[in-house]
This record gives structure tokens, sequence and C-alpha cells, in this order.
């Protein structure tokens, strides 16, 4: 009806009248024309850039300054506010306001001496220094220059503002600090400035000083801090030394961070500690000791974060009275004991993190436990016993129990558990089925489940209802599929699979409709027949090493970068890898596929990183297409037909660390030109057709870092390669750095390279290769002359093979400074003189061979050569003393006559087709041997596998 308006609305326009009338009245002086010139002359000097405040994160960007002409009022430009009654600037907000340029240092926006708010927050003033005239406005009650870009010194000028409530100086957004190499800190505060803030900033409440280098700063500078501060905010500021205690005393102290100061020390009060404190964050610091029980004095206490520092102890059964605790975080410490049962009284605790300790026990099983909590990761300790049923009820988001000794069943999930996004239960002792509730957790998106003893069927339907699913790890159990193939729905969202070790015998129907699939890795399992396509199109890494699998290889995905689908029965040629642009990792190793080796694997040598081809039917000539650029770190063609000279085009890989192409037809010289391969750890030429002598190095530079080699099984000639020996730098005085054991691989594949050599007498297939694991096998070959001194520096060797050439002269004393020898073989050569009773210092040389020489004396006595046996002499009739029948005495000192040598003629293939003969095998000593004699190639089986223990 017209003119008709309803109670509401009349309502509202009475609101309008009534607020009209009680207004405050107009200012009653404008901005005076000083002040407004002052800040059109401060707008001039920036530039507007969207970019300068992209990562605002508090409020959207605006380009304030856009806002204020030349004749208008300035009390009414945007971020601008005046005094009513005398129109002067009090406060000016230009946070995230798109200012671009150098601030000045000296201008007359300096001027406004009547400021009480300063707000420049997330701008970008291109590392200008912050001036001492910051120090020129004695009203001003609040500062924030934080994430705007400023560097140098913090001027001590800042600690004249005697009546600062607010001070914020971070240099740059936590986001920026945490997880990311970020550039060093920018912003400096020296011992004046923070001298200077302790002493005469008596009213200040809040002081931010993230990302700030305070390296030169005495934590017991900050002793005599206001006691009116609630918020301190330290983070990543480069602090080291011991912090005073009293700062987490300070009576009115609500917000505490300390984070990222991973050289700053101390520990927490021990009593009398009852401060307002709200949230507590020192992760990432080396603080230490145990938590007192003095924790539960902090009724107030909503958030506590001790993430990744040196805490110890038990956790205090006094955290179950912070009822206020929102989030407790206690992970990657070195806390012990059980978790405490009181922890469950915590009602409103909504995450609870204690994962990478070494916490043990059961869980709490408290009725009506945790009736808030939604993320829960108690991964990586060695908790045990069954899970607690309200594991099973409450509405968690995230729960994590992996990497623990939890055994029994998975039980029911119940519907509170709707919410469940991630459940990882991986590496524990769960046994039995998966049971069909795993299919109510409809918004599932990451589900791992590996390495336990799960076993049972898979259904046919149990994942039809988990549409968010993305990330499915079933691995290292013994599951099996239902054989119903009537699946029909498609999980489309999913893009990590891992099903491997089980005993699946094809591939789950559901992948096939899946869109985004990027990684699938199905080895280890029982896939019989052909692949007769890949029908992801965007997958790119697929692994489905160790199978059945028969027949031809299919086109590769245009987009994968890892394919592994050695250990099974795969035929026919390789032709059909050449469509792929982005591979890094492809392992074709231990099948049957023939042909030559397509010349295309130069067209994408510079992003293959890994190819393995070894123990098929290759023949024809390695390729010589490798181009500059070329990205292979690992190259093995071991164990096929491949033949003719290897091609110096190998060198414009610069970063080649594997060459194994052992077990082949390669007729060539020694291929000098590898010294190009500054990266080359191991080199590989055993059992080929490689002949003449081995000259020396050009440069003294040459092959620093090799490790292993293995020339043995040819017909090269003439003296020991002494040049090179010396050279091998990678050989001498390795260290434990205390990383840990690591291997030669792609980390970010979890891809180990392997290689194939002889150790102790047996050609086996390293399956890893020890980063500090060191051999030489110059074995059957036709060296002559003399044993080098030199080969004595090779401190770090394990293992050493120079047996059948045809050396003389004495065994050098020089051998008792290689201490980690495991195994010497200097077997069937024409050596001399005695054995040296240096040898005895090679504690752990579990195996060695002079069997077939003209050594003459008494054999070492006591230790580890009280393990050896007849063999290991066999054929030196001079020698003498245990365990030879022959006792020591003058009349069997002289010179044997020569022991029967092998017929020299060239290698035509198929010299000395028998291998090692194991004498006996002891704890700490490892293969004892009697006579060793050959060059026993493995072409009609593969070589054993082997991780060796060192």
């Amino acid at each position: 009806m017209v003119g008709y308006h309803s109670p509401t609305f009349n309502l509202l326009l009475c609101f309008h009248f009534i607020s009209v009338l009680c207004s405050p009245s107009s200012p009653t002086h404008l901005c005076s024309p000083n002040q407004s010139a002052a800040l059109f002359q401060f707008k001039t000097h920036f530039s507007i850039n969207q970019t300068a405040s992209k990562d605002c994160e508090y409020s959207y960007p605006k380009a304030k300054t856009t806002s204020w002409k030349k004749g208008t009022d300035c009390c009414l430009w945007d971020g601008v506010s005046c005094d009513n009654i005398t129109g002067e600037v009090i406060s000016l907000d230009l946070s995230c306001s798109c200012l671009s340029g150098t601030f000045p240092s000296n201008t007359t926006f300096f001027l406004l001496s009547s400021l009480q708010r300063l707000d420049l927050f997330f701008n970008d003033f291109r590392k200008s220094k912050i001036s001492s005239n910051f120090g020129r406005f004695p009203s001003l009650t609040h500062l924030n220059l934080s994430y705007s870009w400023f560097s140098g010194p913090v001027p001590h000028e800042i600690s004249y503002l005697s009546n600062l409530v607010s001070l914020h100086l971070s240099d740059r957004p936590i986001s920026d600090l945490i997880g990311f190499q970020a550039p060093g800190p920018i912003l400096k505060l020296e011992k004046s400035a923070v001298n200077g803030i302790v002493r005469n900033l008596t009213k200040v409440r809040e002081i931010y000083l993230d990302g700030i280098d305070m390296s030169s700063i005495d934590p017991n500078s900050f002793v005599n801090l206001s006691y009116s501060l609630t918020s301190l905010s330290l983070f990543g500021c480069h602090l080291r030394g011991k912090l005073p205690d009293n700062i987490f005393k300070l009576p009115n102290i609500e917000y505490l961070s300390l984070d990222e100061n991973s050289k700053l020390t101390g520990q927490f009060p021990k009593s009398n500690w009852s401060s307002p404190l709200v949230i507590l964050s020192a992760s990432f610091t080396s603080l230490s000791g145990e938590l007192p029980e003095s924790f539960g004095d902090l009724k107030c206490l909503a958030g506590l974060d001790l993430l990744s520092s040196n805490f110890s102890g038990s956790i205090p059964r006094s955290l179950g009275n912070l009822t206020q605790l929102g989030f407790l975080f206690l992970s990657h410490n070195y806390f012990s004991g059980k978790i405490p049962s009181s922890l469950t009284n915590l009602a409103k605790l909504s995450l609870l993190s204690l994962e990478w300790n070494q916490l043990e026990g059961s869980l709490p099983d408290t009725p009506n436990a945790f009736p808030n909590l939604g993320f829960l990761d108690l991964s990586n300790n060695l908790l045990s016993g069954t899970t607690p049923s309200w594991l099973y009820t409450i509405p968690l988001v995230l729960l994590n129990l992996g990497n623990n000794q939890f055994i029994g069943h998975i039980s029911e999930f119940q519907n509170r558990l709707l919410s469940l996004n991630m459940l990882v239960l991986k590496n524990n002792s769960f046994r039995g089925p998966i049971l069909s509730s795993i299919s109510k957790l409809v918004n599932l998106s990451f589900l791992d489940l590996s390495s336990n003893k799960l076993n049972g069927t898979i259904s046919s339907d149990m994942f039809s209802e988990l549409h968010s699913l993305q990330y499915l790890d079933l691995s290292s159990n013994t599951l099996s599929l239902s054989s119903n193939n009537s699946v029909t729905y498609v999980l489309r969202n999913l893009e990590h699979v891992n099903l491997s070790s089980n005993i699946f015998n094809e591939l789950p129907r559901f992948l096939q409709g899946s869109k985004n699939l990027s990684v699938l890795d199905f080895s280890n399992n029982r896939i019989r027949g052909r692949l007769s396509k890949f029908p992801w199109k965007d997958i790119e890494l697929l692994n489905l090493r160790s199978n059945f699998i028969e027949g031809d290889l299919p086109e590769l995905p245009p987009n994968i970068r890892f394919l592994s689908v050695s250990n099974n029965s795969l035929t026919g040629t390789l032709s059909g890898i050449c469509n792929t642009k982005f591979i890094e990792i492809l392992d074709l190793s231990h099948n049957d596929f023939s042909g030559v080796i397509p010349q295309c694997i130069g067209s994408f040598s510079q992003s293959l990183s890994s190819l393995n081809l070894k123990m098929n039917k290759l023949h024809g000539a390695i390729p010589s297409t490798f181009a500059k650029g070329c990205a292979l770190k690992n190259l093995n063609l071991n164990s096929n037909h491949l033949e003719g000279p290897l091609k110096p085009s190998i060198t414009n890989c610069k970063d080649l660390q594997v060459l194994d192409v052992g077990n082949n037809m390669i007729n060539d010289s020694f291929p000098h030109w590898i010294e190009a391969l500054s990266e080359l750890q191991v080199l590989v030429l055993r059992s080929n057709k490689f002949h003449g002598p081995i000259t020396a190095p050009t440069s003294p530079q040459s092959l620093l870092k090799l490790r292993i080699v293995d020339l043995s099984c040819n017909n090269f000639f003439g003296p020991l390669p002494t040049g090179y020996i010396k050279n091998f730098k990678g050989m001498i005085n390795i260290l434990d750095d205390g990383k840990g054991v690591r291997y030669m691989g792609e980390r970010n594949y979890s891809y180990d390279y392997s290689v194939a050599i002889a150790v102790k007498g047996f050609e086996i297939e390293l399956m890893k290769i020890l980063t500090i694991f060191t051999s030489i096998d110059l074995s059957s070959n036709n060296f002559e002359g003399q044993i080098p001194r030199d080969i004595g520096e090779l401190s770090s060797l394990r293992g050493l093979n120079l047996s059948h050439n045809n050396l003389v002269g004495h065994i050098p004393s020089s051998l008792r400074n290689m201490t980690r020898l495991e195994w010497l073989d200097l077997s069937s050569n024409k050596l001399s003189g005695q054995i040296p009773t240096g040898l005895l210092d090679l504690t752990f040389l579990s195996s060695f061979n002079v069997s077939y020489n003209q050594l003459v004396g008494p054999i070492p006595k006591g230790k580890q050569f009280n393990t050896f046996e007849n063999g290991s002499y066999h054929e030196n009739e001079g020698l003498c003393g245990v365990p030879l029948s022959r006792g020591c005495n003058n009349n069997v000192l002289g010179q044997p006559p020569p022991a029967p040598w092998m017929n020299s003629e060239e290698d035509d293939g198929s010299k000395l087709e028998f291998g090692w003969k194991a004498v006996a095998i002891g704890y700490g000593f490892g293969f004892i041997f009697g006579a060793a004699i050959g060059c026993a190639r493995l072409r009609t089986g593969k070589p054993k596998w082997l991780l060796l223990p060192l």
C-alpha cells in the first residue's frame, strides 16, 4: 500500500533521528594547514603498489592515501583522526595501505607532535632505516612499525616514548619464520635500545619484537621489564643464553612467546608461579628440565606450546587442573613415563599433541574422556596396549597413533567420528580385518593403516562412501581383495595410494577412474598377467616392483616422473619409454627386456636422475646421446649383453655418482675421461673385456670422491693404478657425522641406489649403498709389480681384493693403517716375504686370504688371526704356525718352490668359472675362506640381495 510503513521501519526512523540529535558536535577546528602539508608531503614519498601489502592478514589492503587531496580537511582523510577541540592529528593508521618507497629520515611528518597512535603495519619501505625522529612523539601511546621492511638497528630514541602502552616492531610475519628459508633478520636491537625500553617504558603493556636480531642481547636484560606488561612476543629473535625465570612471574603477563630461539636456555620456575598467563609458547628453543607441578597453578592458561625443545621427565599430573586449557603441544621433546589420566578431565581441550617423545604404557581409559578433543597426535612414542573405547567416540578431526606398539583390533567407529578427516595408525601391531565401519567416515581425506598385522579381505564397497579420500596407505599388511568385480564407484579425489607388500592379485577397480591419481605404489604383491595400458593420464609416481607382471611395457604416461617395474617378467623392447619428457627415476631392472637401449634416453636426460636397466637381455652399444645438462646421478646397466666401447658423452652428466656397467661384453681400454666426473663415488666395470694399462691421472684432483671401485675380471695389465689410488680421498678418514645411517639415493622419492659387487668372495647386489661403505676390487686381471705402500693411506677402506694377478714383492706393512678393513684378499699372486705382524691391528678383519703365493715365515698369532683357517694360507710352502700343521723352526723358513700358477693367456670370457669356497662364519668376523679362485659371473641367476651390516 502506497505510503504505508511497517512498525519496524518507523522504529528505525526514530532511532535515526535520536542518533542525529545525540551525535557529537562538529569539530571546532579544521586540520591546521601545517599538519595537512606535513601529511601531504609524506604521501609524495611513496608510490601505491598492491604487492607492498599483499601479505596483510588482518585487513584488506587499501590505498588510504589516495583520498588525501589538497584543499580538503585532513581530519576527513582515510587513516587520519584529529582532536575534536584542537584539530591536531592524534592518530595515523596507514596499516595495509600499499605504500612502497624509502621512508624519509627527516621530514615534516615528524612535526605531528600530538600523535598518540601511529600504525604503519604491513607496507614496504624498502629496507629504510628507522629514523631516530620516531622518538619525537611525546604523547605517543601506540606505535606499530611491524612487517614494513625497515632495516638496520632500532634507534635507542624509541625508548624516549615514555607514554607507550603498545610497541610493535616485528620484522617479519610469523608465517615467514616457520618452516621456510626466509632471509635473515634485517632489523637489529642493540643493548642500549633494550636497556632504554626496559628502563623508560614503565607503562607499556604490549611488546612485539618478532624476527628482530637480538643475538647480542643478554636475556638478563629483560629482568626489570615493566610490571604492567601483559603481552611479550620475542619469536625468532636469535636470543641465546639463559632466560631469567622472573619473566614467567610478571604479575600481569597474559601472553608470552619465546618460540624459534634455538639457543635460548633456561627452566621454568619450580614454585610460587601463579601469573595470569593465558598463552605460553616456547617452541623450538633449548629450554629444558622437567615441567614443574607448579604449572597447575596457572589457572587461566588456555594454551601451552613447548614443541621441539629439550624438556624431559614425566608430564605433570597437575596439568589436569588447567580447566581452561584449549591446546597442549608437548611434541618433539624427551618426556617419558605414562600419559597422566588427569588430562582426560580437560573438558575444553581441543588439540593435544604429544608425538615424538618417549611416552610408554597404555592410554588412560577414563569414561567420558576428552569430550571436545578434535586433534590428537600421539605418534612416535612407546605407547602400548589396546586402544580405549573413547578414541572411537569423541568428535576427532585428526587421530594419529602411528609408530607405537599398540596391539589388538581396531574398534568400530561411532557416529560422532563422522568429522574425522585424518586417521593414521601406521607401524603398530594392530591385527584382524579392517572393519566395515570405516566406510562411515565420509569426511575422511587421509587414511594410513600401513605396517601392521592386518589381514582379511577388503570388501568391494568398503571405500564406496569415502568420496573425500585423497591419501590411502594400507601397505605392509596381509590384505587381499574381494573377488567381487562388481565395483561401480570411483574415488575421484584420490591422489596418493600405497597398497604395497600385501597379497593383492589385481589392481582395485575403484582406482581405474581416479583422474587425480598422482602416486600409486603396488609393489611386492601378486599381480599377474599383462599391462595393456596405464589408465592414469596424470600419474607421476608408479611403483609395480616385485610382482608377476608379463608382456610388453605399455607406453608411459606423459607426465610420469617415477616408474619402477623391476623384478617382474616383462619382455619386449623399451620403445614405450620414449614419449615421456619429465621422467626422473626409471627402474626396469630384473626383467627380460631385449633389444637396444633407445637413443631417446639422451633426449630426457636433463630430467632423468636415475636409470636402472640391470639384469635384462639388452644388447648393442650404450647410447652416446647424453647431452650437456644431463642430470643423471645413477646409471646402472649391470648384467646385460651390452658391447662396444663406453662413450665419453657420459661426461655431460656432471652429477653422476654411480656408474655400474659390470657383467657385460664392453670392449674398451680404461675410460680415462671419467676424470671429468667430479661427483663419481661408485665405479663398477667388473666382468667385461676392458684391457690395457691404466696410466696415471691427468690431475691430482681426479676422482676424489670415489669410494667403491670394481675393475675385476677384465684384462688390465701393467702396474697397479697407484696414481688414482693416491686420489681416493673418499676412502680416507670417513667420520660419522652424527646424522645416523644414510644411503645413496633420491630422498624425494625414497629411492635407494644399488650396486652389484663382490663382497668377501660373493657377487651380491647391495640393495642400499651406505654412504660410508668403501671397497677396491682389482682382482682377476694381469696387474704386475709391487703393491704400493700408498694404498695403506686409505684408512677407511672396508674391503681390498687384489687376488689373481701377477703381483710380486712383500705385503706392505702400511696395510696396518687400514684399521677399518673387513676383508683382504691377496691370493693367487707371486708375493714373497713374511706376513706383517702389523696386520694384527686390523681388528675388524673377518676375511683374509693369501693362498697361492710364495710367503714364508710364521703366521701372526692372536686376535682375529686366531679365527682364520688353513684355506687362508694354502699353497705357501714356506709358511708355518697355527692353523697350519707345520710348526715353525729354522729349517722351514727358506724360500719355497714356486706355487702352481694359472694359465696367463688372454681371457676368453670364460676363465675361472668357479667361485669361492666358504669355510666358516663367525660372529664379529664374517666369512672365513679357503681357496679363493676365479671370477664367478652369475649370469644364469639373479645375484643375492644384501643390505650389508657394517
